[in-house]
């Protein structure tokens, strides 16, 4: 941990702060799961935000690492400030002991775009406590070569990856464990295409990067962040070079929000005037058969406007699992979570007819109960 130095005040140092983004299932947890097991050598406070009703994704993280502290900020989107925000609330909370801390981490939700995050540690509120060191932004590497954030019936799902990917620092080509060098080439000229601004690019197998990559960057503290703190441990030396030129940076200061500020406002009335992105929670007391379960799954996506499943289940051998999907690819873990006699499903899509999933569900899984 960064320790206070004799005769230095502790407002001198800021706590470093890095924004988790991307579209729904592109990995984030996962990713983030796998940074909390490198990270023995710092203590972090971690903020997750679900677009649900309930939260899936805290459950999913494996907090049980020492020196990890999870808040869990469910319902909604991370808003913009006000007293009754919970965002700023935990914010707050941490900002009381943020001594405790090395590093503050926070995943937004998948239709999140990080400007909430960005514009609350410019707030002088905490601008003298916190510092934006990096957002990153995960990317579903296969369904981006798919085209599926470049056909007509996705235009909204296109609109929240563009505006992730305008404000990311780090874009992090994940899922790419089965693809050709070509692929990844391609990918990367995708994003190049679409947000030629971002800084660094970075490959993850097995939704894993190192911490030297994703902590300690301090891309946006050099004017803000005070003289004295000493650096994160894991930042990259100078040798270190993103894959394209610096120059397509003239003109547009990422390390102070200046340059962003004229366009904060336009992506705050882009979430609170999009009614169409929905979520709702189906629960069942019955047995799950998994296997027909997801292929039950599989077919809603392909029917219906669903872009985003995920939840725990239980069986008839009382084993409990994670299910997850993105659009018709469905994937389940087994999980140590307690097996409950309820299993609960977020789904989550773009005007989406809960009583039209129930009724699907109802037609192919009759035994067990859905609604």
């Amino acid at each position: 941990m960064t320790a206070v130095q004799p005769g230095q005040p502790a407002s001198e140092f800021k706590t470093p702060v890095s924004i988790v983004t991307g579209f729904l299932g592109s990995g984030k947890t996962t990713l983030l799961q796998n940074l909390l097991k490198q990270t023995h050598d710092r203590t972090l406070a971690v903020i997750v935000n679900e677009f649900g009703e309930v939260s899936i994704d805290g459950p999913l993280l494996d907090v049980r690492e020492q020196g990890v502290e999870l808040h869990d900020v469910h319902g909604g989107l991370l808003a913009y400030g006000g007293e009754g925000d919970q965002f700023y609330r935990t914010l707050r909370a941490l900002q009381g002991r943020r001594h405790s801390f090395d590093h503050v981490l926070i995943e937004t939700s998948g239709l999140a775009v990080p400007t909430a995050v960005m514009v609350a540690l410019e707030a002088a509120e905490f601008a003298n406590d916190f510092v934006l060191d990096a957002t990153l932004v995960v990317i579903d590497t296969p369904l981006l070569l798919a085209g599926d954030f470049g056909t007509q019936r996705d235009e909204a799902a296109a609109k929240v990856f563009d505006a992730q990917l305008e404000y990311a620092d780090v874009a992090v080509l994940n899922k790419i464990d089965n693809l050709a060098e070509a692929d990844l080439l391609q990918a990367e000229a995708d994003v190049r295409y679409r947000a030629p601004r971002v800084r660094f690019m970075e490959l993850a197998y097995e939704a894993t990067l190192d911490t030297q990559l994703t902590l300690g960057l301090n891309l946006h503290g050099n004017r803000r962040r005070a003289a004295h703190q000493a650096p994160v441990s894991g930042t990259p030396s100078s040798a270190m070079q993103p894959l394209h030129d610096h120059t397509a940076l003239d003109g547009h200061s990422h390390g102070d929000l200046d340059a962003h500020l004229h366009s904060l406002s336009t992506h705050q009335h882009f979430h609170e005037h999009d009614p169409g992105w929905q979520s709702f929670r189906l629960t069942s007391s019955a047995p799950q058969n998994l296997p027909e379960l997801v292929r039950t799954v599989q077919n809603v996506a392909r029917v219906f406007p669903v872009l985003r499943v995920k939840g725990f289940v239980s069986d008839a051998a009382g084993k409990r699992y994670a299910l997850q999907a993105v659009r018709s690819r469905v994937d389940t873990e087994a999980t140590s979570i307690p097996a409950e006699a309820v299993s609960e499903l977020i789904f989550i899509g773009y005007h989406i007819s809960r009583k039209k999933v129930i009724e699907a569900l109802a037609k192919a899984l009759p035994a067990e109960a859905w609604g």
